[in-house]
């Protein structure tokens, strides 16, 4: 692992960027409605706005990638999500925190996992599993980094000073190494033989059903996972559990995600990616069934995490590596770029449907909400892959 300068500088770059970028605004949100005085609503809708505009902007930077732009594009969205979370402080109405808001989102479109994965995949063909591992076994601790330091330097000093330290995070470390392990890894990029027919259904993928069921299926992973992480302190806050615990609690999810890719890589040979999804589908089911009904105590709630943590950090492994899977390896910037389109709309629909179903029922109704869409995303997966296996 430590010979992958690549992948070491990669995976730096990714915990950093997610953990000062993404994790930061649920790690803020009781913060944020407190300094500003807005409504759940109101901050989530930011979020979900976000989100919107990085699965509009996905497709069209799976095109930079596949023309050879990916260090830059990656490099440069970085530095601007840094300069704009830098602004927040400054706001003063709704409208601005849209804005800024809807800029970052943008920009996570191009320096996020989606793209990173897609660079790897592009670079190392069949060989990427590897290295998309071992990035996620560092990065799944982002969640571990934001949590716990947003908490403590907003203590501390303000939470002002918090976001300006993360934004400085990424501009003097984590936009070097993107820039330098992309550089990198665009070098190693290999070009794959396709055959005429294949070819011919690729130009056609966005018309293919199982297209749109992996897309649908992956969209309610992302559904499920934008609402417990955005509304997880939050619930817990309802819960009556203490602000230390939720803290803890939430700063688990990252090292439950590594462990999750732990358990993968070890039983990789003997299990297959089509077996370790159907494991991801039931696990989130489960994880939000404890959830539901733990209570305050901590003990079930640090068992939900585990297993929600666990099976959402394999997740960020395995869905590229479906998608090539079912959908074949050529131009494949274009179609991670779709697939992430509709991942992201249903990732930014989740803070703001999260709000409104809270708004009518409580988080119960939000909690069972979830639970039923983990049986949805299997069932649409299963008809994914059932489709594909199916002759065209």
């Amino acid at each position: 692992m430590f010979k992958d300068k690549p992948v070491i500088a990669l995976g730096i770059a990714q915990t950093l960027v997610w953990a000062s970028s993404f994790y930061i605004f649920p790690a803020m949100i009781l913060r944020l409605e407190t300094a500003f005085g807005w409504s759940r609503i109101e901050v989530t809708g930011a979020v979900s706005l976000a989100l919107f505009l990085s699965a509009i902007a996905s497709p069209f930077m799976g095109r930079f990638l596949d023309r050879g732009r990916g260090p830059l594009m990656m490099t440069l969205t970085a530095f601007l999500a840094a300069l704009l979370l830098a602004l927040v402080p400054f706001v003063e109405t709704l409208w601005q925190f849209y804005l800024l808001s809807a800029l970052m989102g943008t920009m996570w479109a191009g320096c996020l996992y989606d793209p990173c994965f897609a660079l790897v995949t592009r670079a190392r063909g069949r060989e990427a599993k590897s290295g998309i591992v071992r990035i996620t076994l560092m990065a799944g601790f982002a969640s571990t980094i934001s949590f716990p330091a947003s908490y403590y330097l907003s203590e501390n000093f303000s939470w002002q000073i918090c976001l300006w330290v993360f934004a400085a995070v990424v501009i003097f470390v984590t936009c070097p190494l993107m820039a330098w392990g992309a550089s990198r890894m665009e070098k190693e990029e290999r070009s794959e033989e396709t055959s005429a027919a294949e070819t011919v259904k690729e130009k056609a993928f966005i018309k293919l059903p199982y297209f749109w069921f992996l897309a649908f299926a992956f969209a309610c992973i992302s559904l499920l996972h934008g609402t417990t992480i955005h509304h997880f302190l939050p619930i817990l806050s309802e819960k009556q559990v203490s602000a230390e615990q939720a803290i803890l609690l939430a700063s688990l999810i990252g090292p439950m995600q590594v462990a999750g890719r732990i358990v993968m890589v070890m039983v990789e040979k003997r299990v297959s990616n089509h077996g370790v999804a159907l494991a991801c589908f039931v696990s989130i089911g489960f994880a939000i069934l404890v959830l539901s009904s733990a209570g305050n105590a901590f003990l079930l709630l640090a068992l939900s995490v585990a297993f929600f943590g666990a099976a959402y950090g394999v997740v960020s492994i395995i869905r590229p590596l479906l998608a090539r899977e079912v959908l074949g390896g050529a131009n494949f910037g274009a179609k991670t770029g779709m697939l992430a389109l509709v991942y992201l709309v249903g990732s930014g629909s989740a803070p703001f449907l999260g709000s409104l179903i809270w708004n009518l029922g409580g988080y119960d109704l939000v909690l069972a909400s979830m639970m039923g869409l983990a049986a949805v995303g299997l069932l649409l997966y299963w008809l994914a892959r059932r489709s594909a296996a199916q002759p065209s």
